[in-house]
Order: structure tokens, then C-alpha cells, then sequence
């Protein structure tokens, strides 16, 4: 499947109970050839008003993050589990993610990175391990198919707790020293 074949399907599906609500399917944006792709768990609000992943205060910080280890939104692939809203950003459920994944094993095939980083504890239990503790395991790489797997703080989770920063810093430079080995 190409990128625009994938796109137009994903804009069209109902395979599960989230596509009543959304307003737009949040697909993903970024470089399609990115060697590091960041996966949240679910839009928001704004990401699903204006069809982009993490465009609020968390895609803010999110940019400022990108930024202390010298990338941009052009240089990454970044999405997420779920591409519609679940209600009042609850997690997405388990059968809304079973729903949506197949969309993002293909951003995946397509974009083939060297390097995941999952948002957060969702992300980290659906594409890392069931199990994932993110508190415990945030920062660890974990390899999988070729690839090196590493899940942060959610930056919403770093919103409401400031004092996650430096734990999360550390993390960005660990990502930022792998960057440095795949080129």
C-alpha cells in the first residue's frame, strides 16, 4: 500500500465507535522517510479540530522537546495509536486500538525508522510490551524487528507534573546519542 492509498482508506474507515464523534481522522505528519517516529496513544481536542497530531499545549512541548536535541516536526514521523478522539480524551479502548492498529503497522512499513519512541504509557503497552511501567521503564531501549524501541513521559503527563523534566531530558539525550550511532 502507498502513502496515499493508506491516507484516503484510514480517512474513510468506521471500524469502530470513534468515527461517529471525530470530527477529522488524525493521520500523522512529518517526514515519510523519517529514521525516528513518535507515536502518541489518541488526539485531543485541537489535534482532532484541526486534523494534526499534537498541536495543543502538549504538541507545544512536544516541539520545544524536539527541539533540545536539535529536530523538528520535518525531520520525524509522528502519530498515533488511535486516529480519531476517544470522548473526553479517555484512553482509547482496547478494541478501538485492535480497530486502528493496522493503520499503524502500515505508517510503520512505510516510513521504516530506526527508532520508535512512544508517547506515554498507552503507546509503550500496545507497541513495547503489555506490561510496560512507564514510571519504571521510561528511558530503557527495548529492540524489536530491527528497530530500537524507547518510551518517554507523555507530554500532557509532563504538563501536569513538571517534576518528570529532568527524568524526561535524560531520556531525550539517550535518543538524541542513539540518533548519533544510525547515521
Amino acid at each position: 500500500m502507498d502513502w496515499s492509498q493508506l491516507h484516503q482508506d484510514c480517512l474513510n474507515c468506521q471500524k469502530c465507535s470513534l468515527a461517529v464523534s471525530r470530527t477529522n481522522v488524525v493521520f500523522g505528519t512529518g517526514s515519510p522517510k523519517a529514521k525516528i517516529m513518535f507515536i502518541g496513544e489518541g488526539p485531543g481536542e485541537q489535534e482532532d479540530l484541526q486534523g494534526e497530531p499534537f498541536v495543543g499545549r502538549a504538541g507545544q512541548l512536544l516541539t520545544d522537546m524536539l527541539a533540545m536535541i536539535d529536530l523538528s516536526r520535518q525531520d520525524i514521523y509522528i502519530t498515533n495509536i488511535v486516529k480519531c478522539r476517544p470522548p473526553k480524551n479517555r484512553d482509547p479502548l482496547p478494541e478501538e486500538q485492535n480497530a486502528c492498529y493496522p493503520w499503524l503497522e502500515e505508517q510503520i512499513k512505510l516510513v521504516d525508522p530506526k527508532i520508535i519512541v512512544c508517547l506515554g504509557r498507552i503507546a509503550a503497552m500496545r507497541i513495547i510490551k503489555p506490561d510496560f511501567k512507564i514510571t519504571r521503564e521510561h528511558g530503557q531501549w527495548f529492540d524489536e524487528g530491527g528497530r530500537k524501541l524507547m518510551a518517554i513521559f507523555h507530554p500532557s503527563a509532563l504538563l501536569r507534573d513538571p517534576r518528570k523534566r529532568p527524568e524526561t531530558f535524560e531520556d531525550l539525550k539517550a535518543i538524541e546519542s542513539m540518533m548519533l550511532t544510525l547515521n
